[in-house]
């Protein structure tokens, strides 16, 4: 048994994260900040369950008792990771979703956060 998962993920460019949807002028540095930094979290544990997945496929190849028994704690390992990595991609997905509705209400120009998590309506001029 050899396990293998897509391990890939694309590294993008500072300009490339939102440019493909027409809002690169409009999105903050500090917006990219945290799309980058969240986007280096999940390559880094990316790269280490790639480690994993190789030191498991070792350790079954290589059928000896203690290593086997070492898979046990290592595909926890693993399962724990991919877990973060999902919770990271959310997080991710609901930053977007709410840099998408504050630039989308920027740019029509009608509503402004009241700083309490609501909105208040103004009147264009």
């Amino acid at each position: 048994m050899k396990i293998s998962i897509f391990l890939r993920h694309n590294r993008m460019e500072d300009d490339d994260i939102f440019s493909g949807i027409g809002i690169g002028a409009q999105v903050d540095g500090k917006v990219v900040q945290t799309f980058q930094k969240s986007f280096l979290q999940v390559q880094n544990i990316l790269d280490q369950n790639r480690l994993l997945i190789n030191e498991i496929n070792q350790n079954h190849e290589s059928k000896i008792p203690d290593h086997l028994t070492r898979n046990v704690g290592l595909i926890r390992e693993l399962n724990n990771n991919i877990r973060r990595v999902v919770d990271l991609y959310a997080d991710l997905s609901n930053s977007f979703a709410k840099t998408m509705e504050v630039s989308s209400e920027d740019s029509a120009g009608t509503t402004k956060s009241d700083g309490r998590g609501g909105q208040k309506r103004f009147k264009s001029s």
